[in-house]
């Protein structure tokens, strides 16, 4: 008992040491978004332009998270944890001080692929870690969310004062991040997970299912992507407020999506997953719709249920993509995490288009649209079962008997 305790107390403190991790990985995602604000007012880029910011970060982002994921596939890379961090952290600071649109541009491709570098990986050895446990990816997820969450308010602690000249600072999590995941690579090194191979699975692949998630993830980061990029400039427009006000509802929703992930984990504990997730893109077309129709101080409201809708299934999207593809579990996590969320930041010109040639209430009323179009998708999703693994470095370690990890996503 005294041993499993310990066990229990490791795999704890490498879950948390993860997610912390994942904030400071995640939290450069959510600057994009964040100094959308003072790349206008600083340099007078149009809705347009911007967009194409949001753009160079997600389009490398969505072809390198799918092939990091193959190549996990085939090779434990541990070391990308702290690399990808670095590289991350690297791009974001170097964006403000570009001198140039296309430097910029560069710069924010250059932390887009740190931050796809990172994601397949990291969603591997965080299963690993917590042994497959809902709540505990549950907790992965919301480290980055709480780092989209705080990139605001770290964007804006740094930048408003003196201006983007100041951006270099915002590398620190980055190094801080780096450095909390040797630790858990150390642990997992240790009992031989880190750099487990190829692992033979007893289960089919549902491609089929896979591909219908894919495209409800789709919509879900159109939504997301929308929101987060003009969400600030929006809210100033609606409330009235300064620079304050689209702070304040860019920090709420990231940090609806925090309690959203969370939440979403213990859901699962209880009803499938997917249902979960159809009854959550439900509410987020509610919530989006009130986000174009609430007035004045109430936005906050329907902006902090919005976020709350697009990540309760944000963590159990993962989850589901690996058991619909239990042969390609990085490829599942970097198509999931990677391609189909990054995806969304294509729309992003689009919608900023469209509000330089209406308004931006205008641009942002249809994404309504979309989290009832990934409903529909996943009203034919079954519920995977677990599949149950055989980790080949256990079997090369033992005495000839195979060491099965049944990974209940």
């Amino acid at each position: 008992m005294r041993k499993n305790g310990r066990k229990n107390r490791r795999k704890n403190r490498s879950v948390v040491l993860l997610a912390v991790g994942h904030a400071c990985v995640d939290v450069y995602q959510g600057a994009v978004a964040s100094l959308v604000p003072f790349f206008v007012a600083e340099r007078a880029y149009s809705y347009a332009a911007v967009s194409g910011i949001v753009l160079a970060a997600s389009v490398l982002s969505s072809v390198a998270q799918p092939v990091f994921g193959v190549l996990t596939d085939r090779w434990a890379m541990p070391w990308l944890l702290p690399v990808s961090t670095l590289l991350g952290g690297a791009g974001i600071a170097g964006s403000g001080v570009s001198g140039s649109y296309g430097w910029t541009l560069v710069f924010v491709a250059v932390s887009g692929l740190g931050v796809a570098a990172y994601h397949p990986e990291a969603a591997r050895v965080a299963r690993l870690a917590c042994q497959g446990s809902h709540k505990g990816m549950g907790w992965f997820s919301l480290g980055g969310n709480l780092g989209f969450a705080l990139a605001p308010l770290m964007v804006t602690a740094v930048v408003a004062g003196a201006g983007l000249r100041l951006s270099p600072l915002l590398v620190v999590p980055a190094l801080v991040g780096s450095v909390l995941c040797l630790p858990v690579l150390k642990a997992l090194e240790k009992d031989g997970s880190a750099r487990s191979g190829p692992v033979a699975v007893r289960a089919a692949d549902d491609r089929v299912s896979f591909g219908k998630l894919s495209m409800a993830v789709i919509c879900r980061s159109v939504v997301f992507v929308g929101l987060s990029t003009f969400i600030s400039l929006y809210a100033r427009q609606r409330t009235g407020g300064g620079a304050a006000a689209g702070t304040a509802a860019l920090f709420v929703l990231y940090l609806g999506g925090a309690v959203g992930s969370v939440v979403g984990g213990h859901l699962a504990e209880r009803w499938d997953r997917v249902v979960v997730c159809r009854w959550s893109y439900l509410a987020t077309a509610v919530a989006v719709a009130g986000i174009v129709t609430v007035p004045g101080p109430g936005l906050y409201v329907v902006v902090a249920l919005a976020s709350a809708g697009l990540y309760v299934p944000f963590s159990l999207q993962v989850t589901l993509a690996q058991d619909y593809l239990p042969s390609r579990v990085g490829t599942a996590g970097g198509v999931t995490l990677g391609l189909t969320v990054s995806a969304g930041g294509l729309a992003g010109p689009f919608i900023g288009q469209l509000a330089d040639a209406t308004s931006l209430r205008t641009a942002l009323a249809p994404l309504v649209v979309m989290p009832v179009l990934g409903w529909l998708l996943l009203r034919s999703l079954p519920e995977p079962a677990a599949p149950r693994r055989v980790v080949a470095a256990a079997r090369q370690a033992g005495d000839g008997t195979e060491a099965e990890a049944a990974g209940r996503g």
